[in-house]
């Protein structure tokens, strides 16, 4: 299905200083946020107690604080709303046996005068498993990176891995940087958000690359930008409806998701827009200034061609025995 409808290859490449410097700034500017910001790790990561509470009609916020604050087990603990006015969370990075052994009947005597209500949730993770979690979920996210590097590598030529590779730490650190600046949990659905936009980003980047590499072979011009140009004109309408297709999805998920799963969407939204601009606006510049010769790529698949031709012929001599 073609939403657009062009006569002439648009001119992405002329503009790719201008897209690279907003690039640069915003990339930046979030590894800025996490520096200064830093991330707000969720007790997955930090180790703690989360305490959700239900009122049956709107929830007395400022009192429960009040209380909270004057138990010393709960010292440092955050009281907010959890999507609705009736729903509250108590958070504290506490997560000894004291709070673990009775947290559900220690909130419930502690709140019983501010109205009826009930403890719908009571999570708790230790310092120790936190940090582990943390521990791994880095780790899946180098190994990630380390296995796409390689597949590319052999997928492609070692430019397009170079440049799919600069493409998805943009689209990861602008991602983190939004995450800081909005200190959102971090929490084990976060890093899966982060993990997916890494897919996201890669299959988009691929699917340009794919027609890159056709156009190198079918299109006339022996000028890389102007092959990246119309390479990526043709893939512009599906790229469109992709991202469109996922975007909206992951709005709805954002907009009527719940507080749950709001970080998670929030992640992918950032993730998506990025995904798309980086794959476009990052890797293909970055292909054409590592001086990818189309002249010498098409030389060589002149000779793998030839090649797999003489090959063809000796197997076939070999078997009408005339070799």
């Amino acid at each position: 299905m073609e939403v657009f409808k062009y006569e002439k290859a648009i001119g992405f490449m002329a503009n790719a200083k201008k897209t690279a410097t907003v690039s640069a700034f915003l990339v930046i500017a979030s590894l800025v946020l996490l520096f200064t910001k830093g991330l707000n790790y969720g007790i997955d990561f930090a180790g703690g107690t989360i305490i959700q509470v239900k009122y049956e009609g709107v929830a007395p916020i400022e009192k429960v604080r009040s209380i909270v604050a004057q138990d010393a087990k709960y010292a440092g603990a955050t009281v907010t709303k959890f999507g609705t006015d009736s729903e509250i969370v108590i958070r504290t990075k506490e997560a000894s046996k004291s709070i673990s052994g009775g947290a559900k009947v220690e909130v419930q005597k502690m709140l019983k005068d501010t109205g009826t209500f009930e403890i719908r949730r009571v999570d708790l993770v230790g310092p120790a498993v936190g940090e582990e979690l943390k521990t791994k979920g880095l780790l899946s996210m180098f190994f990630s990176i380390l296995g796409i590097l390689i597949y590319l590598s052999f997928r492609f030529e070692w430019r397009f891995a170079v440049a799919s590779i600069v493409a998805l730490i943009h689209d990861v650190s602008i991602a983190m940087g939004m995450l800081a600046l909005f200190q959102v949990d971090i929490n084990l659905p976060i890093l899966a958000a982060i993990l997916t936009i890494l897919g996201y980003s890669l299959n988009d980047t691929v699917i340009v690359f794919d027609r890159i590499r056709e156009g190198i072979r079918t299109i006339k011009s022996p000028n890389m930008s102007e092959v990246i140009d119309e390479s990526v004109t043709h893939t512009l309408s599906r790229t469109t409806l992709t991202s469109l297709t996922t975007f909206f999805v992951v709005l709805t998920l954002f907009l009527f998701g719940g507080e749950i799963i709001h970080g998670f969407s929030f992640t992918l939204l950032v993730g998506v827009v990025v995904g798309t601009y980086s794959s476009i606006f990052v890797a293909s510049p970055i292909l054409m200034w590592l001086n990818f010769s189309v002249t010498e790529f098409r030389e060589k698949e002149a000779a793998a061609t030839k090649r797999q031709k003489e090959r063809e012929k000796q197997r076939a001599q070999f078997e009408q025995g005339t070799i």
